[in-house]
Parts: C-alpha cells; structure tokens; sequence
C-alpha cells in the first residue's frame, strides 16, 4: 500500500462509515480494485482507521459524552450482542469478508429495503426521544445484521432505532454513538490479530496508518454533519437507489469483466 491508496481508503471510510450504504463493501471493493486486499496489513489498515471515524463523533458530541453513567451503561447494552456474536462468528465474517458477491448482494438487498423504509416508518409516528434500556438492547440486535459485508451497520442500526420509534434523527445520532465501542473494540481486535500473526509497525507503516486515521477523521465530521441534515429532509430513498446501482455494476464487473478477488 502507498500513501495514495491509503488516502483514498481513509477517504471513502469516512464518507461511508456513518451512511447507510456500508463502509466495509466498499473499503472491500476498492481495495480488490487497486490490488491490494490480500495483504494483511491492509485487511488492518481498512479497519483500523475506523478510530479515526469515530473520533469524529466524540468530538461533534462531546457534550453527550459527558452525560450520566446511564448514557454509557445504555450503549454498553446495545454493544452486547455485537461483542457476543463478533467473538462466535468472526472466523465466519472474514470468509464473507473476502466474498464480492457477498457485498455485491447485500448492497442489493439493503438497498431495496431503503426504497421503502421511510414509508414502514412514518416519521410523524416516531418520537424524538432517548431510547431506553429496552430499545437499546434491541437497537443493538439489529446492528449485529452488520456483520454481513454490504449490509451497513449505520443502516442495520438506524433502522432498528426507528423500530424502536425513535425519528430518523434520533436513531442516526444512537448509531454514531453505539459506532463508539462496536469500532473501537474492532479496530483493537483486528490490530492484535494482526501483531499476533507476524505484522508489524515499522516507519512506513506508522506514517500511512497515521495519515490514514487523520483523513478518515476529518472527512467523516463533514459526512457526519451532512448526513443528519439530509437525513431529515430526504429520507432514505436516494441511499437505496444508490446501493442498488453499486450492487448491479459490482456483479456486472465480476461476471462480465473480471473476477474481483479480494484474496
């Protein structure tokens, strides 16, 4: 990896981190593009700038990370089951990790459920309010749905958030704050995997993990910040137009111009 293509990386985590049209399908697509995805330190490097992108939301919510100990004890909860089955299931993740077609589909399937999730949940019937233990708990069974690459965790969670009658608004700042602990423990679990197979940090690899974390980190404040704004005026229809398409040209390249291998 060079310092290009780990600009270009941390530039697409941060714009699709926190938007419903999944960060991992499309860290996982471009790197097969650029031909670097069977190298592990980049298998660690897609996951580890993830601490940058949640940075972004600590420092745009700061004051609600001030808050009680129930504001914790409450994401706590929801981060349960994704620490549960993460641990079960993780040898599973990455063998879809490492499938186009997996995220190709899932983008596909997520995207058709956007079309019409606005009209499940009508905004005037959900509540501006803070979710309770309960809805919490529940917000965070939806998030695990994420662990299929394509799916989104932003949308995963989101939607569970208006499930749970929270607006979109919301539920999308429930899902910035539960990315905290889900992607922090991520990025912890995947960078010890990768010093316990043999990886290591040297001058070059410090530099673009650096450079990496800090690309991500700004362009997911503006990400951030535009999302909630159309969001609330436009719903989720355009995300789901915008999955659908990437999922067909994903497939099309695949099956009719070459084989995306991403090991």
């Amino acid at each position: 990896m060079n310092i290009i293509q780990a600009i270009i990386l941390a530039i697409i985590e941060g714009i699709t981190e926190f938007l419903p049209i999944s960060s991992t399908g499309h860290m996982v697509i471009a790197s097969s593009f650029m031909g670097i995805a069977n190298n592990e330190f980049t298998k660690m490097f897609t996951v580890g700038i993830q601490f940058g992108a949640i940075l972004s939301v600590v420092l745009l919510y700061y004051k609600r990370f001030l808050q009680t100990k129930e504001f914790y004890l409450k994401l706590f909860i929801a981060f349960i089951p994704a620490a549960i089955l993460g641990k079960l299931l993780n040898d599973k993740i990455d063998e879809l990790l490492e499938s186009p077609v997996t995220v190709a589909i899932s983008m596909l399937v997520g995207g058709m459920v956007l079309l019409f999730i606005d009209k499940v949940f009508k905004e005037k019937e959900l509540e501006d309010k803070e979710p309770n233990y309960k809805n919490s708990f529940i917000i965070g069974v939806f998030q695990c749905i994420a662990m299929i690459p394509g799916v989104s965790r932003s949308a995963a969670s989101i939607i569970g958030g208006m499930q749970q009658k929270l607006t979109r608004k919301a539920a999308a700042e429930f899902s910035f704050f539960l990315a905290v602990p889900t992607m922090f423990a991520a990025t912890a679990y995947k960078m010890l995997k990768y010093v316990k197979g043999g990886g290591s940090f040297g001058n070059n690899e410090l530099m673009l993990f650096g450079v990496g974390n800090a690309v991500a980190f700004v362009v997911a404040v503006i990400a951030i910040k535009s999302f909630i704004t159309f969001l609330q005026k436009n719903g989720f229809v355009l995300f789901g137009i915008y999955r659908i398409i990437v999922g067909i040209i994903i497939l099309l390249i695949h099956y009719y111009v070459m084989p995306l291998t991403i090991v």
